[in-house]
């Protein structure tokens, strides 16, 4: 069973006074990469979330966003009362006027507001590891829902190969023969001075340089290996991609040995539905 490197978790707390937000999402890479976005207060235990991600998922490029929302009930901008009166003071005496002609010169001033630090409340943040958890296992749920969709793709394509393979494995004999005569009637002068023997030896030489027997054999048993690879608990992306390029290596060599333009057109069409195996490879874990 394979996994996608695409998935996306959220998950939303709502506790008193505040609303909070996680959400985690993640895209193909060749390793972990996590890049995360937490508010102030939390930036003390962002290696903590990082940790708890990372024990989760072993590969991809990792987007986790903490959001912190406040209702109103509780501001964390207060005014500095103290300097609001000195300021109005030394304002009425300079120039006496309206109380509240004053107080909005005074607010205007430095200092007036004061911004009070919050502080890391032990509870909420284990509240939120336990969010994250869940956030990481909805993630998960979705990078097995979008494997399938990418096993049922992959599958059909590995179907595709065979069949142009056995297309293939049918018209060899006849290919070898055609060849055979090609030769033949090439070298139908020289076969006349040659020592028959010898002449048979060479065109035995040349044809074998054109056989693709181990291809055909070796291609159809990696196509194979990636199916039940792919049905395996031990199937990830790297594996599968090591398989597909031996299949790569097979395809490439029956394309050279081919000297035939219907087996020709045969191996273009096999590279093709390769290649998009392999741009989807991409995505698998």
């Amino acid at each position: 069973m394979i996994h996608s490197m695409t998935g996306f978790g959220k998950h939303v707390l709502q506790l008193p006074g505040k609303k909070i937000t996680i959400e985690v999402k993640s895209l193909n890479s060749k390793s972990l990469d996590i890049n995360a976005r937490v508010p102030q207060v939390y930036r003390e235990k962002e290696l903590e979330f990082r940790n708890t991600i990372a024990g989760m998922l072993n590969r991809g490029k990792i987007d986790f966003s903490l959001y912190i929302e406040s209702n109103g009930e509780e501001a964390s901008t207060r005014i500095n009362q103290s300097v609001v009166r000195d300021y109005m003071g030394q304002l009425g005496e300079i120039a006496p006027g309206d109380t509240l002609r004053l107080l909005e010169m005074a607010l205007r001033l430095p200092d007036t507001l004061k911004t009070e630090r919050e502080e890391l409340d032990p509870e909420e943040f284990a509240v939120i590891q336990e969010a994250l958890a869940k956030a990481l296992e909805e993630l998960q749920a979705f990078r097995l829902e979008e494997g399938k969709t990418l096993e049922a793709d992959f599958a059909q394509r590995i179907k595709t190969l065979q069949k142009l393979l056995e297309e293939v494995k049918t018209m060899d004999e006849a290919r070898l023969g055609s060849i055979r005569e090609r030769l033949e009637r090439a070298v139908a002068d020289l076969r006349e001075t040659a020592d028959p023997n010898r002449f048979e030896q060479e065109l035995i030489y040349y044809l074998e340089k054109y056989d693709i027997t181990e291809e055909k054999v070796r291609l159809s048993k990696h196509l194979e290996y990636f199916l039940s690879t792919m049905d395996s608990e031990a199937s990830n992306g790297k594996k599968l991609g090591f398989i597909s390029q031996e299949i790569g290596r097979e395809i490439n060599t029956i394309g050279s040995k081919a000297n035939d333009a219907v087996m020709q057109r045969i191996v273009v069409q096999m590279k093709d539905e390769l290649e998009k195996i392999k741009e989807q490879m991409l995505n698998v874990l």
